[in-house]
């Protein structure tokens, strides 16, 4: 069983016990959380998909940790122009298990 997700603005597919990397959540590490947005599940007897989302349907995932990722450096310039700018940016994000898919 399977199926897919949507957090922060994206969508992902999971199994039981997938570890996957989310955008930030208001969530301490070994706490629960329930993803209510399904899009999709998919079953031995096939898939049933949402308009938007399968009603009824839920994800449960315990928080693993919450992080930032490695830094990246936003440069921008204009050439002949002497104008630049060198930025640092480290996204937030929580990684979490799923516990269960309740369809």
């Amino acid at each position: 069983m399977y199926a897919v997700i949507e957090t922060g603005g994206k969508q992902y597919q999971v199994k039981e016990g997938d570890v996957i990397f989310v955008e930030k959540l208001a969530a301490e590490a070994e706490e629960t959380v329930t993803f209510a947005n399904v899009v999709a599940v998919g079953t031995e007897d096939g898939i049933k998909v949402g308009t938007p989302y399968v009603e009824g349907a839920a994800v449960e995932a315990k928080v693993i940790k919450n992080g930032k990722a490695k830094k990246i450096t936003v440069f921008t310039y204009k050439p002949k122009k002497g104008e630049k700018r060198k930025q640092g940016h480290r996204q937030p994000y929580t990684q979490v298990r799923i516990e269960a898919i309740k369809a």
